[in-house]
């Protein structure tokens, strides 16, 4: 960016160029990669960026992105379009660079959008300069980065996906506009109706130019003379909104990654026996323009791999009905594409073919619905996005198919196919209700899907190494005990994790080798504790490293107070609730920081159902009365009232996390038994604490002191099978 940029006038700019955001704090959306503690955020805000690859469909934000690192980057920065530059652009960019950082010691950051058009000479030209670090690279793309982008670019890269805008995004951004004096509708008496702006939100389908374009339109040309009078408003209805944003643009590229994913969404709903899903995706390919051979040519692919001998007259069918095809055209030929698709997922002869216009209208009339990501295609990118992953293969279940997603989330329910009661299809009207049925209450029973995986870095570097180690040297039943914390919290890899206990950094090191693009936050009660966390921490990178907070978890509030204070995705510990004296207070404080959605998973050891000290030492010197009366003693311990060590259990500590407004999920407890070495000073501790009191309140001094010379006899120096009750208490916070 030069000097020209920075002092270029924004008069006479498209609205959506006016609006753009200028600082992190202004940008809107992505919250999964830029709320608050999110690793990207902090980055900008540090200026410590490594290169980057933004992929997401258009209008989410990701030039946008690069011109607030722009603004805030310390660094010499310099933009490049993968359009209109070439080898030669390139090579004069990485001299000046070069030059830049021997003179000045400065470094650059070289964006390039639309990286995804560079061919891979283009491409190989830059990676020497990233990988000497004479560059940081910031890519765009809308295509895949794992099919379109040079593998070893991607390997040096941090990858974010964008998604398109929510609904509540897109009014936050037209209300901005509307409000804006400096930069779009401010200065002006602009009225737009609820129902004109619900309407430029829904059909701008998260997409932040196409909503601003239209309401730019809406607002120019409503009045006769733009600016209008002083005085007069520009009033939008409905009818002008509509006028404004006639057609959605569905995003669909015939070469690329959405062509793959709904293709792959297509085949599998005609494999699955789901009609309605199948004449949906084949709306949406159609719209957009997909050519109908290439739809044609997979289905005669599905109806000998999928159908085969079952049914083999599918292939003539479909061959059939390519052939019809081939005779009529478009537009009358999509009743041959929707017989054929019909014919296949239903496995029967069918005349409905109408049905398919049902779903068109929907394509045409709604939001677009998102690809499940169990839906798409895998071969790709399945270790980068987990696309495919949790996809149930039909042909392992017994009648070759099984109750799953096939629709997006918002189209859950929606019928399309309606099988009529003439000839054979009067046969599978059945068959098509109980799918139909088994996959609205198989989707009902489950909570949520696989999460896509929206960031990603290669593993393979120091910090990953380093990790490995700091996480491979744990007992066994500690690192099952980590491992089932983990698996229950669920952290995705751009998620914010809190530790309620880092102690050594069992799970603290755990969460850093999981959220390598979120972040890790950990609670050390004492000051020393916190030194020498980040003491060990010292070797990882300033970004990669923990957030080190002192307190107890009811300071969680005030620790993490602030406009930018960090909202946890998942929140783990391990016996950090064990010693709280007001555990419903604890919890709340930790529902607090949870984001909705947000998870807690801890794990602690409950001496109410653990070892008791009578259990393990012989005490047939005393008589059997009084051996009743100290167990019964022994017992009260458990049930004294407000006791925080000991006078609680399961279910009191789940009442605790559903009065805190936690909704939990699972309250186990786990028993195990291991040998304990029994030192002198715990024996001390036992007979000067609580279970000495209680006893003592029972016993003679002489019986007292029989007891205690049987446990230095049979305990002090040796290792006795000790019980460990362990509760696994898994919670959310709600999302509305």
């Amino acid at each position: 960016m030069d000097l020209f940029d920075a002092a270029r006038s924004t008069e006479g700019e498209p609205l959506a160029a006016r609006m753009r955001p200028r600082t992190v704090e202004e940008f809107v959306g992505q919250d999964h990669i830029l709320g608050p503690g999110r690793l990207l955020r902090r980055a900008i805000q540090a200026d410590q960026l490594s290169s980057l690859i933004f992929y997401g469909p258009p209008g989410t934000g990701k030039t946008t992105l690069a011109r607030v690192i722009a603004n805030t980057t310390r660094s010499h920065f310099q933009s490049l379009n993968a359009v209109l530059g070439g080898v030669k652009d390139i090579r004069e960019a990485t001299a000046a660079a070069e030059q830049r950082r021997t003179l000045y010691g400065r470094r650059t950051t070289l964006f390039v959008d639309e990286v995804h058009r560079w061919n891979k000479a283009q491409q190989d030209a830059l990676l020497p300069w990233v990988e000497n670090g004479t560059v940081v690279l910031i890519g765009a793309t809308t295509g895949n980065p794992y099919f379109e982008v040079n593998p070893a670019l991607v390997s040096r890269s941090r990858i974010f996906q964008l998604t398109p805008l929510t609904g509540e995004d897109l009014h936050r951004i037209a209300r901005a506009a509307l409000a804006d004096a400096e930069r779009g509708y401010g200065g002006l008496d602009v009225r737009v109706d609820a129902d004109a702006l619900a309407h430029l939100v829904d059909v701008s389908g998260g997409d932040a130019r196409t909503l601003l374009n239209a309401l730019e339109l809406a607002v120019e040309t409503t009045p006769a003379v733009f600016p209008p009078p002083p005085g007069e408003p520009i009033v939008i209805t409905r009818a002008i909104a509509e006028e404004s944003i006639q057609r959605r643009a569905v995003l669909y590229d015939k070469e690329g990654d959405y062509h793959f994913d709904t293709i792959s969404a297509f085949i599998k709903s005609l494999r699955g026996s789901d009609p309605d899903a199948a004449l949906y995706w084949l709306a949406r390919m159609v719209y957009a323009g997909e050519d109908p051979r290439f739809i044609f040519r997979r289905m005669l692919i599905l109806a000998s791999e999928d159908v085969g001998m079952a049914d083999p007259e599918a292939l003539v069918f479909v061959e059939a009905a390519a052939a019809a095809f081939e005779r009529i055209g478009l537009p009358e030929g999509r009743f041959h594409l929707a017989h054929a698709a019909l014919r296949l997922a239903t496995a029967a002869k069918s005349n409905s073919a109408m049905s398919f216009f049902d779903a068109l209208a929907v394509v045409e009339k709604e939001l677009p619905g998102e690809v499940p990501v169990h839906l798409k295609d895998a071969s790709r990118d399945s270790e980068g996005f987990g696309h495919g992953e949790g996809y149930l293969y039909p042909h392992a279940f017994r009648d070759h198919w099984v109750a799953q997603q096939y629709l997006p989330d918002r189209l859950q329910g929606r019928l399309f196919y309606q099988p009529s009661d003439r000839g054979f299809e009067h046969d599978i009207q059945a068959d098509v209700r109980r799918h139909r049925e088994a996959q609205l209450e198989a989707v009902g029973e489950s909570e949520e899907g696989p999460a896509e995986v929206l960031t990603f870095t290669r593993a393979g570097t120091g910090r990953d190494q380093w990790l490995e180690r700091a996480t491979g040297g744990t007992s066994g039943e500690l690192a099952a005990l980590r491992e089932r914390l983990f698996a229950a919290a669920a952290p995705a890899r751009h998620h914010l994790v809190l530790d309620l206990a880092a102690g050594e950094g069992l799970l603290t090191w755990e969460a850093l080798r999981r959220v390598p693009e979120g972040g890790v936050w950990t609670l050390a009660p004492s000051i020393e504790r916190a030194a020498a966390l980040d003491e060990r921490a010292a070797a990882l990178g300033e970004l990669d490293r923990p957030r080190v907070i002192v307190g107890t978890p009811v300071d969680l509030p005030v620790l993490l107070a602030g406009t930018d204070a960090p909202r946890f995705d998942a929140v783990v510990g391990r016996n950090c609730l064990l010693r709280e004296p007001d555990k419903r207070a604890a919890l709340a404080a930790v529902a607090a920081v949870l984001r909705p959605g947000g998870r807690l998973a801890v794990a602690e050891t409950v001496p109410s159902r653990g070892q008791r000290l009578s259990e393990v030492l012989d005490l047939s010197m005393l008589a059997p009365l009084t051996v009743e009366r100290l167990k019964a003693a022994e017992e009260a311990i458990y049930r004294a009232p407000g006791d925080a060590l000991a006078g609680w259990d399961e279910t009191t500590l789940a009442a605790d996390a559903e009065s805190a407004g936690m909704v939990v999920a699972t309250a186990e407890v786990a028993i195990s038994t291991a040998e304990r070495r029994v030192r002198d000073e715990d024996l001390e501790r036992w007979f000067a604490g609580a279970w000495g009191g209680a006893v003592a309140r029972v016993l003679t001094p002489d019986e007292l002191a029989t007891v205690r010379r049987e446990a230095r006899i049979r305990l002090a120096g040796r290792d006795v099978p000790w019980r460990t009750a362990t509760l696994y208490l898994t919670a959310a916070k709600p999302v509305s």
